[in-house]
């Protein structure tokens, strides 16, 4: 039997580590070895122990210094003449005995003890390795395979076998997985919960949509355009705001493509979503103009001191402004940072009734929600029939049937 022990070959669960580099194995095997010699000789600061990083090799060599017969007296340090020279005959007092201990001379219950010491520190290695890579991760992209689905959340396995969580919170909602499929999303949040390291993603977040942008246009990744800004309604409708710094550069038309051919891609992986690629300036007015796009604005009033807006645009414009579910005023306010209020324009003002002055036979919160929608005369409500105004607002038939007949009496 060879006198060196190879530690690889003894301990089969470190042939393939994952997230650790091999010098900090060697440093956690040497020292789990001098625990041993601890429990044993009482001591490890005469021992060597020697690890070939290369083959997993280990040789533990001890040394006790010679004395004369009857005047040891620490065994665990020094050794008496007649002892040592039954190992080597010209050994004379004040020399150095130097053996090796075999992993053998250990007995097999202080190796399996070694051996589960050992289990123990790699995987609580490997976990902090994990936890402190992803940390540095927190809004990059990542892409990995669906390995199971639950109702609240789906489990990801990256290309190392790390365990990733995609919450149904964090998942577009048009978002279908079937086990196997390949997921890209970016490292939203990552904790150690129990020891262990919970690493969250996701595909709602700014961050993704961003990540998506450098991926497809070069001139993102390489710096010449900057994103300002990111705003979205997961699967609905997104902003990006973005600038050029080189003037020979349209932003816009880099981000977009030749036919469209850049921004596809990343509304199909966003499950349609729609994406507004607006170019960002510091004047404000411009920017909100730029931000309710694709509604075309007559005017603006704004308010630095509140940070409010008042946009005013043709009856047609109207509902391009506040968009499907209001996603599109909602996602421009965000985007600018200003609390945006959408007025009609009408050519026959001095006609028309404003809807507050209906507020003795309409219920004040019927009026706010004709307002959210961009209804705040009566005449704007009278332009759209009774079906129109159900699908756009959220109240009943009967509610509007009754508004409608409030509304036309006035003109009648």
């Amino acid at each position: 039997m060879s006198s060196n022990i190879n530690l690889i070959d003894s301990f089969q669960e470190f042939k393939d580590f994952k997230n650790i580099d091999r010098p900090t194995v060697i440093t956690v095997l040497e020292e789990v070895f001098r625990s041993m010699i601890r429990k044993r000789f009482g001591t490890d600061e005469n021992v060597d122990v020697i690890v070939n990083p290369d083959n997993g090799d280990l040789e533990i060599w001890r040394t006790r210094v010679v004395m004369e017969d009857g005047f040891s007296e620490d065994d665990d340090l020094e050794i008496e003449l007649a002892e040592a020279r039954q190992y080597d005959p010209d050994l004379e007092v004040g020399d150095e005995y130097i053996e090796q201990i075999t992993l053998e001379s250990f007995g097999r219950r202080a190796i399996l003890a070694a051996r589960q010491t050992l289990v123990s520190k790699i995987l609580e290695l490997e976990k902090d390795e994990v936890f402190k890579k992803y940390k540095d991760r927190e809004g990059e992209l990542v892409i990995g395979e669906v390995y199971q689905i639950w109702k609240k959340e789906i489990l990801v396995l990256d290309e190392d076998g790390n365990e990733l969580i995609l919450p149904k919170t964090e998942q577009i909602p048009a978002d279908y997985f079937k086990k196997g499929d390949s997921i890209r999303a970016v490292v939203s949040k990552v904790d150690m919960m129990n020891n262990n390291p919970k690493i969250i993603i996701s595909r709602t977040a700014p961050e993704f949509l961003q990540r998506l942008f450098e991926l497809e246009v070069p001139e993102i990744f390489d710096g010449l355009i900057t994103i300002k800004k990111i705003v979205r309604e997961p699967g609905e409708r997104a902003k990006v705001a973005v600038e050029s710094y080189d003037d020979r550069i349209d932003p816009v038309g880099a981000c977009v493509g030749m036919k469209g051919s850049r921004i596809h891609g990343i509304v199909r992986e966003l499950r349609n979503e729609n994406i507004d690629v607006i170019n960002f300036t510091l004047n404000n007015s411009l920017y909100i103009t730029r931000a309710l796009s694709p509604a075309r604005i007559s005017s603006i009033k704004i308010d630095e001191e509140n940070k409010t807006a008042a946009v005013y645009l043709k009856p047609d414009q109207v509902s391009l402004a506040i968009g499907r579910g209001g996603h599109n005023i909602k996602l421009a306010g965000k985007l600018t940072g200003y609390e945006i209020d959408v007025y009609r324009e009408n050519d026959e003002v001095d006609e028309d009734v404003d809807i507050e002055e209906f507020a003795d036979e309409i219920d004040g919160w019927i009026i706010d929600e004709l307002k959210r929608v961009g209804l705040d005369t009566a005449k704007s409500v009278l332009a759209l029939s009774e079906e129109e105004l159900v699908r756009r607002t959220d109240l009943e038939e009967d509610t509007v049937h009754e508004i409608v007949r409030i509304l036309q009496a006035e003109f009648e």
